[in-house]
């Protein structure tokens, strides 16, 4: 590694023309937008100098600005997070990226910064963060990425799929592994999925980007994050989320 760069800073993707949920950094939740409590809860593990959210959209660099923390706007024919994170991080001089999802305002700095420890250990993979599927979640949703793991923690496979599968149909929800989008990425990672410049077959058929790490030959290693995470796919996700977000206030 590098040593003359710094440790380590969070990217978060965020764009304002999402297809399912137009706008959705910008939703108001408990009155703060969301993309405000993800770069909160990031700068909380890794120092607000070192969160940077990468957007197309003025609006979302405005309201990024405003509360004093750092936007890098990137072109709109980014085809996913990813390419947005690895084109922002030509302007920056990190050992380590980490992607935080945009749509992520439970995220836990625990896990960030796990991200990173995992990371240092293991620097010619890509990291990705899973948590168990919880009891109110269906492991038909599509929404939810499913995750089967080696028995050393390296990702075999990601579908929208319930995945694995039982031939006595025995599975119950905890035994499903959900995709947690904390992501740990090298300079080089990000630039060879960059240069790809297409979506790989399977990515564009699961419209999951860390399949197109299969076809680079880097593999990913998954590290298990706390519970409860819950993302914002759509609107009907927002009263479940704002309601934890309540539960994890009153609990301070």
């Amino acid at each position: 590694m590098d040593t003359s760069k710094q440790n380590a800073c969070v990217i978060i993707p965020a764009r304002y023309s999402s297809s399912r949920f137009p706008g959705k950094p910008l939703i108001p939740l408990l009155g703060k937008p969301m993309i405000i409590w993800v770069c909160e809860l990031s700068a909380r593990a890794i120092g607000a100098e070192n969160v940077f959210v990468a957007t197309d959209d003025n609006r979302i660099a405005s309201v990024v600005d405003d509360a004093g923390f750092k936007s890098i706007i990137t072109s709109k024919s980014a085809l996913t997070g990813t390419d947005r994170v690895a084109e922002a991080a030509r302007d920056l001089n990190y050992e380590i990226y980490i992607n935080v999802q945009g749509d992520e305002p439970l995220v836990s700095p625990d896990d960030i910064s796990r991200a990173i420890h995992e990371k240092r250990l293991n620097f010619d993979k890509v990291i990705n963060g899973y948590c168990f599927l919880g009891v109110d979640e269906s492991p038909a949703n599509v929404n939810i990425p499913k995750v089967v793991t080696a028995e050393n923690g390296r990702l075999l496979y990601i579908s929208r799929s319930p995945i694995p599968g039982s031939k006595l149909g025995t599975l119950k929800n905890e035994m499903y592994k959900k995709q947690v989008c904390i992501y740990a990425f090298n300079s080089s990672e990000l630039e060879q999925f960059l240069a790809y410049r297409t979506k790989s077959t399977l990515e564009e058929i699961e419209d999951i980007e860390i399949l197109r790490f299969f076809e680079l030959n880097i593999d990913t290693l998954m590290f298990q994050c706390a519970s409860g995470s819950l993302a914002i796919d759509c609107p009907e996700d927002v009263p479940p989320v704002e309601k934890k977000l309540k539960q994890l206030i009153c609990e301070k």
